[in-house]
């Protein structure tokens, strides 16, 4: 079946439309599930009238690939934790850049002409090929399939700069002399291998940039694809995708005190002295009882609580919740303290307590939180490690100096949730473990918190 070019052209604009709606929609948590439904919507149109005005494949390969795609699909959704979504993101990003790379790649195989149609394939390739590899170890460092701790090699940083000059060097001369095999496939070898050297030096704490990052990449390579293929629709989601993922990355960057110029190339923040933790905590900590932390709270006016990637591993979202429930019925002000990069990935705090239906007006940034530490009674913190620590404020030497953290320590009192004193993903010990102010409340996340509530309500 064969439509008219006009109606393509109607169509794809429909798309973009709903596309640009979606996303304006996601800017809201009330509007967010219908942007989400709009946008998927877009994607819809856009895949039926591609698939209806050329024959790209016969229709049974296509089926077929939406059989295996629906179904591997549905089982990440629903078997995937919510603890893991980290490395679920990662690895979709991954297959976004993975899936540009094989639609260039495919195309050039089979024949690109024209100045722009070689540029944007080479563009694609290069892209596409970095998204993928360089997703595939972010996925297996948030996984602890491969050391979470930055890793390298001396002058690993020129490698990178001879990747990178020779993978443009290629593309210029698939331009001058097209159809050769061997560099289009020394241009890939460099792009994977690129991809890798890239992400490998970024340790943990950094990769919620990465993904950021990353996520720009796979939108920018669709867009590339676009490019080869012709495709509108493909160039404008390509954009849209790209453009978001670069001023999230921007954001996310700001959050941490990073360049951009610095994560685009792979250069993070720099290992400091390595600390001791026994010189940090020796005869310092203090630690507590959940009836002891319940009746500080039955006295808290005021109760923020700061969740973290501790929340997530011991999923206790709910419990939290239910915590802040019993804490409003007593008579306390309760709000969520949100750092932009806790946990594992942008957002990934808001999710969570989204999930265990918090209101998000509860939900407080960095920014409008930080000034009302002061006047809080009692800061309960759930394994946010590193974006708590007083070593960004105070510590010159240390990774993480200059980065904005939850000002946490000047609350009246400090209850850290946690399983022992063991460091975030920074490797840096905490000193607000060892404050006058904090108690320790050793144990699972979710248990300590069920714990607390109950003593609560036993009060």
């Amino acid at each position: 079946m064969q439509i008219s070019q006009a109606w393509i052209d109607v169509a794809y604009l429909v798309a973009a439309s709903l596309f640009i709606l979606g996303i304006k929609g996601l800017t809201k948590p009330k509007t967010a599930v219908r942007g989400n439904q709009l946008a998927a919507m877009g994607m819809l149109v856009a895949c039926v009238v591609t698939l209806l005005s050329q024959k790209i494949v016969t229709f049974e390969v296509i089926i077929a690939g939406v059989i295996v795609g629906s179904v591997v699909g549905a089982l990440l959704a629903t078997r995937v934790q919510m603890t893991s979504m980290p490395q679920m993101v990662a690895l979709l990003n991954g297959f976004g850049g993975g899936a540009s790379f094989a639609v260039a790649s495919a195309e050039y195989l089979k024949g690109v002409d024209g100045l722009v149609g070689i540029i944007a394939t080479g563009a694609a390739v290069l892209i596409g090929a970095v998204t993928m590899t360089g997703s595939l170890v972010a996925f297996a460092k948030l996984q602890e399939l491969i050391d979470g701790k930055p890793m390298g090699f001396p002058g690993m940083k020129f490698v990178n700069f001879l990747l990178v000059a020779g993978s443009i060097g290629a593309i210029g001369y698939m331009v001058y002399q097209p159809g050769n095999d061997m560099v289009f496939w020394g241009l890939v070898a460099a792009a994977a291998v690129l991809g890798l050297f890239l992400v490998l030096p970024i340790g943990g704490a950094d990769m919620p940039v990465v993904i950021a990052l990353l996520n720009s990449y796979s939108g920018i390579a669709a867009s590339a694809a676009g490019f080869v293929m012709g495709n509108s629709a493909l160039i404008i989601t390509g954009s849209l995708v790209g453009a978001s993922g670069l001023i999230l990355t921007q954001i996310m960057c700001k959050a941490m005190n990073r360049s951009l110029t610095n994560v685009l190339f792979g250069v993070m923040a720099e290992a400091g002295e390595a600390m001791d933790a026994d010189e940090v905590y020796a005869g310092k900590v203090k630690s507590s009882s959940p009836d002891e932390v319940a009746m500080i709270l039955e006295t808290a006016q005021r109760v923020v609580i700061v969740p973290g990637f501790g929340m997530a591993m011991a999923q206790a979202q709910h419990a939290v919740r239910d915590l802040a429930d019993s804490l409003e019925a007593n008579g306390s002000e309760v709000e969520y303290a949100i750092h932009p990069v806790a946990g594992r990935m942008p957002g990934h705090m808001n999710v969570l307590l989204a999930e265990a239906e918090v209101s998000y007006d509860k939900l407080k940034d960095m920014d409008t939180i930080n000034p009302t530490f002061e006047q809080t009674d009692v800061a309960i913190v759930i394994g946010a490690n590193d974006v708590t620590n007083p070593l960004a404020r105070e510590d010159k030497g240390s990774p993480i100096y200059g980065m904005p953290i939850l000002n946490v320590d000047k609350a009246k009192t400090v209850v850290v949730v946690k399983r022992s004193l063991s460091a975030g993903f920074a490797g840096l010990p905490n000193p607000l473990f060892a404050k006058d102010n904090t108690l320790m409340l050793f144990g699972d996340g979710k248990q300590a918190i069920l714990d607390i509530t109950t003593a609560i309500k036993e009060g």
